[in-house]
């Protein structure tokens, strides 16, 4: 019930319009400081102490997410030109898409993982926050940017997708499997 009312409700729609501004607002202006800030924005030092201080289990003191610990070293830090250009970019996008209404699922979406990957190196700040707000935004689906660009975007896409799929004689991607 809770559900139908996210996804389908125009009350909800204009609700998920105030709280995917905010959201977005908070994931453009992160995205923007690093971008633009007086100094060049570098996680390497983020990377480093998420890497010797990984989050563990305080009885045990074992890292609790031991193989995003050897993601961070193996991967992320050995590329941290790479993090540093899609930490910003990636913060930036998907606050725009937030605030524009404009793939707003698929920019809750990339929120959500860029909180999911920030709580497991171990920082909280206002990630549950806006990981809550995110997964609501997420739920609510197409009625979440219904005030937005998705109102034209969305059916563009399934246009298309529907030519797409029909091409081969008419059947369907699904039936040629």
């Amino acid at each position: 019930m809770v559900m139908k009312f996210l996804r389908e409700n125009v009350w909800a729609a204009v609700a998920l319009t105030l709280i995917r501004i905010y959201l977005g607002w908070q994931w453009m202006e992160a995205g923007w400081h690093k971008l633009t800030g007086d100094q060049a924005f570098s996680a390497a030092g983020f990377l480093k102490n998420a890497i010797t201080n990984p989050v563990a289990d305080k009885a045990t003191q074992e890292a609790i997410y031991p193989t995003y610990t050897a993601f961070l070293e193996n991967f992320a830090l050995p590329n941290v030109k790479i993090i540093n250009f899609l930490i910003p970019l990636g913060e930036f996008l998907v606050g725009l898409g937030l605030i524009v209404g404009g793939l707003t699922a698929a920019a809750a979406f990339f929120g959500l993982m860029m909180n999911f990957l920030f709580l497991f190196a171990g920082t909280v700040s206002t990630n549950p926050w806006l990981t809550l707000i995110g997964v609501i935004v997420l739920f609510a689906g197409a009625n979440a940017g219904k005030f937005g660009l998705d109102y034209f975007l969305l059916p563009w896409i399934r246009k298309g997708w529907a030519k797409l799929t029909k091409r081969g004689g008419g059947q369907t991607t699904q039936a040629r499997l």
